[in-house]
């Protein structure tokens, strides 16, 4: 998984200043961000916080990591009845 260039709380500081009023144009200028990224920001962190956000960021990777981990011993336990079946 790619991971982000910006840290939990400059996205939450993003999203803070549009909430405050800054307009959307100058905080994606300040950052360096395009405005589909802060609106992806929005759609993804809307009323989140920092602390909350590393933890979403956390369960994220954890979540892709499992994932791996059960598609590799699904294909583990296919090539294992393959050879079970070719025995019997």
């Amino acid at each position: 998984m790619k991971t982000s260039k910006f840290t939990e709380e400059q996205i939450a500081f993003a999203l803070k200043q549009a909430e405050l009023g800054t307009k959307v144009e100058e905080v994606c200028r300040k950052l360096g961000i395009s405005e589909a990224t802060f609106y992806n920001w929005k759609k993804k962190f809307g009323g989140l916080g920092p602390s909350e956000l590393r933890r979403l960021r956390q369960l994220e990777e954890e979540n892709a990591k499992l994932k791996r981990l059960v598609a590799d011993l699904s294909l583990d336990k296919a090539m294992l009845q393959d050879v079970l079946a070719k025995k019997l």
